[in-house]
């Protein structure tokens, strides 16, 4: 009762967030009706009731697959290699940004680390083609300069992770920043008064002050990205890959892309889809029942 009489007190509020709320039910919940056909042998002619029932049949085609092992190493690489390089940078990029002190620099360098994220993947896959091109792009032009050969970077399978990681990181470190600059600004700047008073270098400074204030947001982010662990992104693989690094590139998502749209087989896309969630739940939930243990802080 007390509930409903709040409710109605600040029903002001809940008409403010009631736009978020649908939206999240049509495109987030109600989707989840179709997930069933992930069990099924889906039929578009019979619809998803209609269809035939086959348990976990799709599940298991799956993981006997001849690639199950091979796109699951794909998958966690390129997610594992992600989170270890792309991780700590914003985190040092923040450090680093406080600690200026010429404004009109700061506010430069700020503005150039953050326009990369204003940049589509498209854009981004099309100017990494452009600046690796083996005929006129310029890495290869300064590669030959110092007396080497021209290597085919988009299309050797060595060099898909390395490149698929390092733009992620030129692309989005600046952007992620913004958290950690935030939970700076939180800092008590007492506490770095008393530490110059007491002879604290810059660096200590930044190591017991800096650093243990920030270190709440660092862990929810690090329990965020590990409960993703399992989600790449899928349009820069699939507009990377091809046929000649297809073997380092096919990870679920374009797994998925392949099986369900190219070759319309709808019920077993959707099983490795599910599986796909499934891992990123557990994950998630595990990753946050260790860091509530070990921290005492947590996502809930």
């Amino acid at each position: 009762m007390k509930t409903w009489v709040r409710m109605k007190q600040n029903y002001e509020l809940y008409i403010f967030m009631l736009p978020a709320v649908i939206v999240y039910l049509v495109f987030k919940y109600y989707p989840m009706y179709g997930v069933q056909i992930a069990f099924k042998d889906f039929n578009a002619g019979k619809g998803i009731w209609g269809s035939e029932w086959v348990g976990f049949e799709h599940f298991i085609r799956f993981f006997e697959s001849y690639n199950f092992w091979s796109i699951m190493e794909n998958t966690l690489s390129l997610s594992v290699l992600s989170l270890v390089f792309g991780f700590p940078m914003p985190i040092f990029v923040a450090l680093m940004l406080n600690q200026m002190l010429a404004k009109r620099y700061k506010k430069f360098v700020q503005t150039v680390i953050y326009a990369p994220h204003f940049i589509s993947t498209v854009v981004l896959v099309g100017m990494l083609h452009v600046f690796l091109s083996p005929n006129s792009g310029i890495v290869n032009h300064m590669i030959a300069f110092f007396g080497g050969e021209p290597v085919l970077f988009m299309s050797d399978e060595d060099w898909f992770r390395p490149l698929y990681v390092l733009s992620g990181i030129w692309q989005e470190t600046g952007f992620a920043a913004i958290i950690y600059l935030a939970a700076l600004a939180g800092v008590n700047p007492e506490l770095h008064e008393a530490a110059v008073m007491d002879g604290a270098s810059k660096w200590k400074r930044v190591l017991h002050v800096d650093i243990p204030g920030i270190l709440p947001t660092i862990i929810i982010l690090l329990v965020l990205a590990l409960g993703n662990i399992m989600s790449v992104g899928f349009e820069k693989a699939f507009l990377m890959q091809s046929d000649l690094n297809y073997a380092t590139s096919n990870i679920i998502p374009t797994y998925v892309y392949e099986q369900g749209i190219q070759k319309a087989q709808y019920s077993f896309s959707a099983a490795v889809g599910l599986f796909n969630s499934v891992i990123n739940v557990v994950l998630l939930v595990a990753v946050n029942r260790i860091a509530k243990r070990l921290t005492e802080t947590s996502l809930w």
